[in-house]
């Protein structure tokens, strides 16, 4: 193990997830939808969460990105949690990086009517949540940094088992994994895929990282990638992503 994660201790599970095929998914030209729902085919791969994610028993807590498709995601792949009674909760912080309308969320009146008669609870969802006008918050640093805040956030929950279900651009800043990132999708995260992760806190920073059985899950090595190795990664990830105008600066 890199000297860099000796000090840091294991506190929670986090299984993070991408939502279902979105109707953005699909074609280029549903980039301009606002908000759009998933696909019968995504809500068909929620369903298939529901009947094969292994950690269903464990789970003490449902984290979700606001927008429509990651709601849809955790109420339907996450369906026996909410039939036990387990929160879910809508994050701001989760929602996905770019500007595009379709990486949009809807004002907080409509998406609470749509889900009035869900479990989600939209108590840390506050008006304007949505507006992405501030051109500052949607840096390469920025978003690193909202990343840090949700990882700090989980480390302050009570729970210990947790689903975070967010997007495949947010992804890769929330767990700092940049592998397979720069292609057509602009991420290395499938539709509905899952990754464990602990939660470590450490003197100056809180780390997620993967499992092994979570990268044995995904025909991984258990080969642990230097921070230095990250690092340069993630640079290049950046600044092709600043090329294609997926984040600002």
């Amino acid at each position: 193990m890199p000297s860099s994660t000796r000090l840091h201790v294991v506190t929670r599970t986090i299984h993070c997830v991408r939502h279902g095929q979105g109707l953005h998914n699909i074609s280029y030209a549903n980039h301009d939808l606002q908000d759009p729902p998933l696909t019968p085919f995504g809500e068909q791969q929620c369903r298939d969460i529901a009947a094969t994610f292994p950690f269903h028993d464990q789970i003490e807590l449902v984290v979700t990105s606001p927008l429509r498709r990651t709601i849809r995601t955790a109420l339907l792949g996450f369906a026996p949690e909410v039939t036990q009674g387990v929160q879910v909760l809508a994050l701001p912080l989760l929602q996905e990086a770019s500007t595009l309308p379709c990486d949009t969320g809807s004002e907080l009146g409509i998406i609470k009517e749509e889900f009035k008669d869900s479990a989600v609870d939209f108590s840390l969802v506050q008006e304007g949540w949505h507006l992405k006008q501030d051109a500052s918050l949607l840096t390469s640093a920025a978003l690193l940094n909202r990343a840090d805040a949700v990882r700090r956030w989980l480390q302050s929950r009570p729970e210990k088992n947790i689903v975070v279900v967010s997007h495949g651009c947010f992804l890769h800043f929330l767990t700092d994994d940049w592998n397979n990132t720069i292609n057509v999708q602009g991420t290395g995260w499938a539709n509905t895929e899952f990754r464990s992760y602990e939660l470590c806190d450490g003197p100056d920073n809180t780390l997620l990282l993967e499992t092994s059985e979570s990268k044995l899950r995904r025909g991984l090595s258990l080969c642990v990638q230097t921070a230095e190795e990250q690092q340069l990664l993630r640079r290049k990830t950046l600044k092709t992503w600043l090329g294609w105008g997926i984040v600002s600066g």
